[in-house]
């Protein structure tokens, strides 16, 4: 059986993507000796929140994620964040593999509410495998499973999603409405002049904070 060893080298946002995408550089090692004919590899990716600590300012932001920060040892757990898939080509020894994981910024998905919130730090991440190997070898071509057992840490830098949004998304975020809110801030807009949606937003809450 082929025994497989993954590692994230590397994440870089993708600098042109028509949507916004990470670019996770991938290397396998195969460590028997086996030669690689191809694998179709399917790559689940975990966020685990409670592997770094947060400051003040980053655990108000992430209350309406994960509740009270006293109730934090029972609430931080792991969830889902990307699952994606990739052909990997022929090898022997080790390979480096490009996994485009294509994600949102909308805030109402919990990915979206967690890296908005970090100011600095790291986004601590694993990698899960799963998928089939094929190989060639002197008695033909063989198939087996990626072992569920393999995985791979990756300790991403929140200045690589920042850069990621502002590539897209520059000096802005957006947020999704109801059409009937969305109808009610431009009538507010307009019944006030009010150039821009910021503004328009501000103003509501300065009002409410009076």
């Amino acid at each position: 059986m082929a025994e497989l060893s993954f590692d994230v080298v590397d994440v870089q946002p993708m600098r042109y993507s028509a949507a916004p995408t990470l670019t996770f550089k991938l290397r396998i090692a195969e460590v028997s000796g086996q030669s690689i004919h191809a694998m179709a590899l399917r790559v689940q990716i975990r966020i685990e929140p409670q592997r770094r600590r947060y400051g003040p300012e980053e655990a108000e932001l992430l209350t309406h994620l994960f509740g009270d920060p006293s109730r934090w040892g029972d609430t931080l757990r792991p969830f889902q964040f990307s699952s994606v898939a990739v052909m990997v080509k022929s090898f022997t020894g080790s390979i480096e593999v490009d996994v485009e994981v294509p994600v949102s910024y909308d805030l109402e998905v919990a990915a979206g509410k967690y890296f908005h919130a970090l100011e600095n730090g790291v986004v601590p991440m694993v990698l899960l495998f799963s998928g089939t190997i094929f190989g060639k070898g002197d008695k033909g071509f063989w198939v087996e499973p990626v072992p569920w057992h393999v995985e791979a840490e990756c300790r991403m830098p929140i200045e690589v999603w920042d850069q990621l949004i502002a590539l897209h998304f520059p000096q802005a975020t957006w947020i999704k409405l109801h059409k009937e809110t969305l109808d009610a801030l431009l009538k507010f807009k307009a019944a006030h002049a009010i150039p821009t949606w910021d503004e328009a937003m501000a103003r509501l809450l300065a009002a409410v904070k009076s």
